[in-house]
């Protein structure tokens, strides 16, 4: 199936005009960036319009651009400070997450994306709305619109704290009633906020302090020697049947 073609890209800049920003190769899947207040509209125009008829939804979720295009790994050469400095100790989810300098690629922090298919003319798109408030991110619900937003739209509120306004039934999906925060966020820590286990005194699930201490122990290190290369791999091979050969007579 052709993910995206120059057909699409005629359609969308014919019928929605100035009020976009189509973006990415149009052989593959295009991104639509549409303003807030347009959101519901185009969602609309793109599900009835006969150019277009993205009659499916196949997903959503939300997006955090906080501390977005900054490298924090050290991919190139390896530490000689141990595997937990493979890390740099400040990055969102660690320490110091009010401290973290916001993006610089991305004038806006959360976003909402959703994914579409027009059966009817074999496309994929794409589309992308940021929401104007990064203290209490509001963007408008699809669910009538497109019915399966309904689910994807809890998950993006329960993970990233998006309220989906005009939603029928917002609430958390995946964590407790009682849960604090929401998880996919970046300066969400990476341990959470508390400990919960089962008290066999009180026998009942109880919340306790975290106690554990944020580091992460794998570093992520590009590495381009010997013992990466498949031909390499094969002579050391070879190599080791030949001496355990010899040792053999």
């Amino acid at each position: 199936m052709p993910m995206g073609t120059p057909a699409l890209a005629a359609a969308l800049k014919e019928r929605l005009g100035d009020e976009i920003d189509l973006s990415g190769d149009p052989l593959n899947v295009m991104t639509l960036q549409v303003p807030l207040e347009s959101w519901l509209e185009t969602a609309r125009v793109l599900r009835d319009d006969a150019s277009m008829a993205f009659e499916q939804l196949t997903d959503l979720c939300g997006v955090d651009y906080l501390g977005f295009g900054i490298d924090e790994w050290e991919t190139e050469d390896a530490t000689r400070e141990g595997f937990s400095r493979g890390v740099g100790a400040l990055g969102p989810g660690r320490f110091r997450w009010r401290e973290l300098p916001e993006s610089q690629a991305a004038e806006q922090r959360f976003a909402v994306v959703i994914h579409l298919i027009s059966f009817r003319h074999n496309w994929r798109l794409r589309v992308r709305t940021f929401a104007s408030d990064e203290g209490f991110p509001v963007v408008p619900s699809l669910v009538e619109v497109w019915n399966s937003a309904d689910w994807y739209e809890r998950e993006a509120f329960d993970m990233f704290g998006i309220v989906f306004e005009g939603h029928p039934d917002l609430r958390r999906i995946l964590t407790d009633y009682g849960f604090t925060g929401h998880p996919f966020r970046k300066d969400f820590p990476l341990i959470g906020n508390v400990t919960v286990r089962f008290d066999e005194e009180k026998r009942r699930v109880v919340y306790e302090p975290v106690e554990i201490e944020p580091r992460v122990l794998v570093p992520r290190v590009i590495r381009e020697d010997s013992r990466y290369k498949a031909d390499d791999i094969d002579q050391a091979a070879e190599d080791a049947a030949d001496l355990d050969a010899a040792g053999a007579e």
